[in-house]
């Protein structure tokens, strides 16, 4: 499905573990962090400088939660994109493909 605003590349989608993170949580409300982290065979300190990074652009959410099983403080952290990150990996996969088809050039969003 390509969005209304019609295929546009996205430099802060298209790092590799960015886009990856995109990818996983595109059909699904929202994941768990550590679902991530294994999914994607990350690291925390990885993880969680990309999760930054599409955090400061609008394009995830994040929210903590207390966990039943856990006796300590610690929390569950859960990912998901915002409209915002579905429209804009929607353009971004979407001109990936014209590039890979060699149907033209898609716009770039990034300043």
């Amino acid at each position: 499905m390509i969005p209304a605003s019609g295929p546009l590349f996205n430099e802060v989608i298209h790092s590799p573990v960015r886009l990856r993170i995109c990818a996983l949580t595109r059909r699904i409300s929202e994941l768990e962090y550590a679902v991530i982290r294994d999914t994607l065979g990350l690291s925390d300190a990885n993880l969680s400088k990309n999760l930054k990074v599409l955090s400061d652009a609008g394009l995830v959410s994040m929210r903590k939660e207390s966990s039943p099983e856990r006796t300590d403080a610690r929390k569950l952290t859960w990912v998901g994109l915002t409209e915002k990150g579905r429209a804009a990996l929607e353009g971004h996969l979407a001109a990936l493909s014209q590039i890979a088809e060699g149907t033209g050039e898609a716009g770039d969003t990034s300043d």
